[in-house]
């Protein structure tokens, strides 16, 4: 990035101040506790889905929870670039995070019923969020650089908007196609530099600015996603019967181990100095697509493996169906998929535990078949625990490993 780049914002007081620093505000963390929220909400709209007895149902759930995970998650991401790229203590960049809490707020109150009453709700308060923030901060940066990026953003957010908005007035099946589209527009152009004939392309990328915040932003999240996980199972396990069953307990042990072992694995040790090797980066901006992608599957992972619980939980000894093993199994997996990538992207290498780890669950989804969920959630745990245990004895005697990032 050229020096124009570095200097946008600084004649309009929005460039990071020296009082600020790469750790996340108050304001910010609470802009979190709204994500926890909404997350749990996208935990709870797929469960009665997924234990239909319809197996058309059982799968048009889990397309439907991984679209609204992604109009969730993106909502996260502009609003984690805007507190990376400006000055977090501003009054209008505060006044543009609780905006964004609120919008996230009437999102995570819709997902129950987006595929039915709430459609419009879910629809319009993600693109009034996406619009206007871009609106918003494209006045605030009259005359500099950044000022074209959110003009060629808000643009595309606007063509975005048509199908979303055309989606909320569309039966299911006509809301997901539209939805589909939506999402592959917001993300698809965002990835392309949101070009514009005339405007040119290209992404003044947040990385190179606040790539320390960035990283410390995605641990947080990557821990918000845990915690709903946790508060997801808690729930759960206190509600109905009051003397859960020994199964169910087993249920509740398993998941508290697993959160556990997801934390462990994620921070041993990439996760752990990622701040590290943003410094250690030639190229942030190609860096931070990678961490930034890596983190967005461990926690669709860690969202499916809520999911899964929560089955367990309702039938811990019923017969398994597939619907079922594809989040119990399927989201562990996904999420060592995600670190890997992230080991990928800090060390230039893969350590082969973690694809042992994914063969074994690919393979054993079809013999699970034949047990109870809880025996299915068990060996995911101890999947797990190969893998952390496998790091711990790679580490074991040897000085800590520095980062070399692969771009």
């Amino acid at each position: 990035m050229g020096r124009a780049g570095r200097d946008v914002g600084s004649a309009v007081g929005l460039r990071p101040g020296r009082e600020s620093g790469p750790l996340a505000t108050f304001v910010e963390l609470f802009f979190d506790l709204v994500m926890v929220f909404a997350l749990t909400r996208l935990v709870a709209e797929a469960v009665p889905g997924l234990s239909s007895m319809s197996l058309p149902v059982r799968w048009l759930t889990m397309g439907q929870t991984l679209l609204l995970f992604l109009p969730l998650t993106w909502v996260w991401t502009i609003t984690s670039y805007v507190t990376a790229r400006f000055e977090p203590l501003r009054f209008d960049v505060q006044v543009a995070v609780l905006a964004s809490a609120f919008g996230l707020l009437m999102m995570g109150t819709a997902v129950p019923y987006a595929f039915s009453g709430r459609g419009l709700t879910f629809a319009l308060a993600y693109v009034t969020l996406q619009v206007g923030r871009t609106l918003l901060f494209g006045l605030l940066l009259r005359g500099h650089a950044l000022q074209s990026l959110y003009a060629r953003a808000c643009i595309w957010f606007c063509v975005g908007a048509v199908p979303w908005l055309a989606g909320a007035f569309a039966q299911t099946g006509g809301r997901v196609l539209l939805w589909s589209l939506a999402i592959a527009i917001d993300l698809g152009s965002a990835r392309l530099g949101w070009p514009v004939p005339g405007m040119g392309r290209g992404r003044a990328a947040a990385w190179s600015v606040g790539g320390h915040h960035l990283a410390d932003r995605y641990k947080q999240f990557l821990i918000i996603a845990l915690g709903e996980g946790v508060l997801t199972i808690g729930v759960s396990y206190t509600t109905g019967s009051s003397s859960p069953s020994v199964y169910r307990t087993v249920g509740l042990i398993l998941a508290f181990l697993t959160t556990v072992l997801l934390w462990r694995i994620y921070f041993f040790r990439a996760g752990q100095i990622l701040p590290d090797a943003v410094t250690a980066a030639k190229d942030r901006a190609s860096f931070g697509r990678h961490v930034a992608f890596a983190h967005l599957i461990m926690i669709f992972g860690i969202v499916a493996t809520a999911i899964g619980y929560e089955l367990v939980q309702r039938n811990p000894t019923r017969d398994a169906v597939p619907a079922w093993l594809a989040v119990i199994l399927g989201g562990p997996a996904l999420y060592v998929v995600g670190r890997a990538r992230l080991e990928w992207a800090v060390f230039g290498r893969v350590s082969s535990p973690r694809l042992v780890g994914v063969t074994v669950l690919a393979l054993l989804a079809v013999p699970l078949l034949f047990v109870p969920p809880l025996a299915a959630a068990g060996t995911a745990t101890l999947v797990l625990l190969f893998i952390a245990l496998a790091d711990a004895r790679r580490a074991a005697g040897r000085p800590p490993e520095p980062p070399a990032p692969v771009t």
